[in-house]
């Protein structure tokens, strides 16, 4: 069991809710992160702390990493969990639209990982992160287009930082799920139909769960895998390696 601070942005969501309950149940102290703070309502454990702040620029990131120390301690872990997503072909994505992408998952990631690894520098302390990237950004899927660029360069991300890092003593690492089952995706998987079309993509027969997710960071974050950095791990059933068996 820890007891250290682990960060977490996108708490309101749910892989950051999954987040929060799988390392509160592993002794984490939390301090839960959100553009809302009813959106933080009910996620992680009632003394979490719980802080209103926009990660997405370099002052609400810092604000973030800054009320997390005051009131628990320098956290010792971060996961971005802020992100979204955009399913449209290149040629109907506007410029707005394009620029929130990115901003909610690359921008995310870019500026909370920049805050925390200044304030562990700062403090001389070792750290592990761990960044959202999805199998979109490793294989060609159609109509995803912006949210593949955006995954695509948390996963760059995380190599240079990972290197830049490592005489720190500080690990970067990233997850990249496939699908998952979550309130965001619920609109996507509402009838048996496509349920079952989902499910046929992936080589496992099935799509995944934010639990699963939660618990493979819960890993990366640990002593157990003290000696991963700059790694980019697929939860994927299979999504990006092999095909599936088409009966």
């Amino acid at each position: 069991m820890t007891e250290s601070v682990a960060l977490i942005t996108g708490a309101g969501g749910g892989l950051g809710r999954a987040v929060a309950a799988q390392l509160a149940e592993s002794g984490w102290r939390l301090a839960l992160v959100g553009r809302s703070a009813a959106r933080l309502d009910g996620a992680g454990p009632a003394e979490a702390l719980r802080i209103e702040a926009d990660v997405s620029t370099p002052d609400g990131a810092r604000v973030a990493v800054a009320q997390c120390t005051e009131a628990l301690g320098l956290p010792a872990a971060l996961v971005n969990c802020a992100g979204g997503t955009l399913i449209a072909p290149l040629h109907r994505t506007n410029e707005a639209a394009y620029r929130a992408c990115l901003g909610a998952n690359l921008d995310t990631a870019f500026f909370s990982l920049a805050a925390f690894v200044e304030a562990l520098r700062a403090s001389q302390r070792p750290g592990a992160a761990v960044l959202v990237s999805s199998v979109v950004g490793h294989i060609g899927v159609a109509n995803h287009e912006a949210i593949s660029v955006a995954k695509a360069a948390v996963a760059g991300l995380v190599r240079g930082a990972a290197a830049t890092y490592a005489p720190s003593r500080i690990r970067v690492n990233a997850v990249s799920p496939g699908f998952m089952h979550t309130p965001a995706t619920a609109s996507l998987v509402a009838s048996d139909a496509s349920r079952e079309s989902v499910a046929r993509q992936y080589p496992l027969g099935r799509a995944g769960s934010s639990d699963e997710v939660a618990q493979t960071i819960a890993w990366l974050l640990s002593a157990a895998a003290a000696r991963i950095t700059g790694q980019v791990l697929p939860i994927d059933g299979g999504f990006t390696a092999i095909r599936p068996l088409v009966r």
